[in-house]
């Protein structure tokens, strides 16, 4: 049993929940509000940005070819590895510190090709 909306999809089932009425998939399921990234070049750079962070530096990661959730497990994993905080922003992983020296080699074990970018 079900509730439908307006525009005849179905917004609440008791097997799944809430139902996204864009895509009918469960809402824990909808890929609609997920912004598409552009396919990058295949290359995964390790830049310092310091600008706009009160002189506390930031290793950012740009180019993982991992979908969000991934993402923000592998960043996880990353964190761990340098022992310091961090957050996943637009596809961006930012890692406290300058930490490239040390984020190189972990992202090459992956397959993937790695540059450092920037100063």
């Amino acid at each position: 049993m079900g509730m439908k909306n307006r525009n005849g999809g179905l917004v609440f089932s008791t097997e799944t929940g809430r139902m996204c009425p864009e895509c009918r998939q469960p809402v824990a399921e909808c890929t609609c509000g997920q912004p598409e990234r552009p396919a990058g070049d295949g290359v995964v750079r390790v830049s310092r940005e310091t600008k706009g962070r009160k002189g506390k530096g930031v290793t950012l990661i740009t180019g993982i070819p991992l979908k969000d959730k991934e993402l923000k497990a592998y960043a996880k994993v990353l964190k761990a590895k340098c022992g310091t905080g961090g957050t996943v922003k637009d596809g961006v992983v930012e890692i406290q510190g300058d930490q490239r020296d040390l984020l190189v080699p972990l992202l090459e074990q992956k397959g993937w090709t790695v540059k450092k970018a920037g100063g």
